[in-house]
């Protein structure tokens, strides 16, 4: 079934461009005592969709929140013995409000900045846990319309990365160039980097390792490709490729260890203030 909303989608739009001018709430529908407002529906459906998009969606949630609402309300009726779903709303709640204290706590007392050196410090002595599955290299990459002129000076510039061959390729690639990468400094992977090229490598370890220089030649674009630097498949990762997962690992730690402080000290005080009584002892 779906519902007729050309009376719904006036209203419904307007308080999606206009909520914050305190306009009304409008209700859409009711099923026994519960109100489904266009304010929750609002709410509800994605922002930025077309407004076809948007009335099917707001259809969906609409049917889904009546067919909620009396599988709900039957539900309640049929089942005699609540106890067990009490139990489980109780301990849903209390495990959601210690979750949302917890992420209080870590927003006020932990920072997630962690110390270069203990990052460096915790790749060193754990370096063989971290392996890369592909090669990874750094470098300069240009990617050329075929039509581009002095492609002659692109094949000179990209093999020497001094600051004046840099600038010469940066000043070229901003009227030239269709991609234009510098990551000297960063890892990228080998293998999405040049997929798209004509030539694809199987064995992309043995390329990258015994060529500095890549060049081919498609339909309708030069690859220039200068290697400065590479890691291959299984080795240790390199410590700036690990570090954003070391930096979690840290950081995670420092979560564990903070909270079993806390609850330690909750216990402590909770003994001492006679909170906590054993009464098989």
């Amino acid at each position: 079934m779906r519902f007729n909303l050309s009376l719904l989608i006036i209203p419904f739009f307007a308080i999606a461009c206009s909520k914050q001018q305190g306009n009304r709430v409008t209700d859409i529908v009711k099923v026994n005592n519960d109100v489904l407002t266009v304010e929750e529906l609002n709410v509800n459906v994605p922002l930025g969709l077309s407004p076809e998009d948007s009335t099917i969606a707001a259809e969906h949630y609409i049917r889904m929140w009546i067919n909620n609402k009396l599988m709900y309300d039957v539900a309640s009726k049929k089942i005699a013995d609540k106890k067990d779903i009490e139990l489980l709303v109780n301990n849903y709640r209390q495990a959601l409000t210690v979750y949302q204290y917890k992420e209080q706590l870590v927003n006020e007392k932990l920072s997630r900045e962690i110390d270069n050196q203990d990052l460096l410090n915790y790749y060193e002595a754990n370096m063989d846990k971290f392996k890369i599955d592909r090669p990874l290299i750094k470098g300069l990459f240009l990617k050329i319309p075929i039509n581009a002129p002095q492609i002659d000076k692109i094949r000179n510039w990209y093999k020497s990365l001094t600051p004046a061959n840099i600038t010469n390729i940066e000043n070229y690639c901003v009227r030239n160039a269709a991609e234009y990468g510098y990551f000297v400094d960063n890892w990228v992977d080998f293998n999405e980097l040049t997929e798209e090229w004509p030539v694809n490598y199987k064995n992309e370890s043995d390329v990258v390792k015994f060529n500095k220089f890549f060049e081919q030649t498609g339909t309708k674009f030069y690859y220039f490709l200068h290697v400065t630097a590479y890691s291959l498949s299984g080795d240790n990762a390199p410590f700036e490729y690990a570090k954003p997962t070391i930096k979690e690992i840290l950081i995670n730690q420092q979560k564990i260890d903070f909270f079993n402080k806390i609850e330690e000290d909750l216990y402590r005080k909770a003994l001492d203030n006679g909170q906590i009584t054993f009464y098989n002892e």
